[in-house]
């Protein structure tokens, strides 16, 4: 048993729009979230976000293959995927990484917008 396949989808902030962090929540909230509950493969994402600095889709998938067919899919169209229009350019990194373990506490996970989204 394994506890899945890491990728990483990241943008730079640095020469984004003054905008782009709002238009990001707001897409990733009114739109994103929805799409990728429904993806086959995937055990969870999460979209993390330092304003100003940079902007990433973070995924665990179930399989190698899930992730593989993922990111064959995204590559070819990651400069005009919606967070890459948003921000202004293509993502400044794509890579694919082991993850060796999750723990869930006794918080659990959470599903939903982060504090800045009302």
């Amino acid at each position: 048993m394994n506890a899945g396949y890491g990728l990483t989808v990241r943008w730079s902030l640095e020469d984004a729009p003054a905008d782009a962090a709002d238009q990001l929540r707001e897409y990733v909230v009114g739109t994103s979230i929805a799409r990728f509950m429904f993806l086959d493969g995937l055990a969870f994402k999460v979209w993390r976000m330092r304003e100003g600095e940079w902007f990433e889709g973070t995924y665990v998938f179930d399989s190698e293959q899930d992730r593989t067919v993922f990111r064959e899919s995204f590559e070819p169209g990651a400069a005009t995927a919606p967070g890459s229009v948003m921000i202004g350019s293509a993502p400044i990194t794509i890579e694919d990484w082991e993850v060796v373990a999750i723990a869930e506490g006794p918080a659990g996970f959470r599903r939903g917008a982060g504090p800045e989204v009302s």
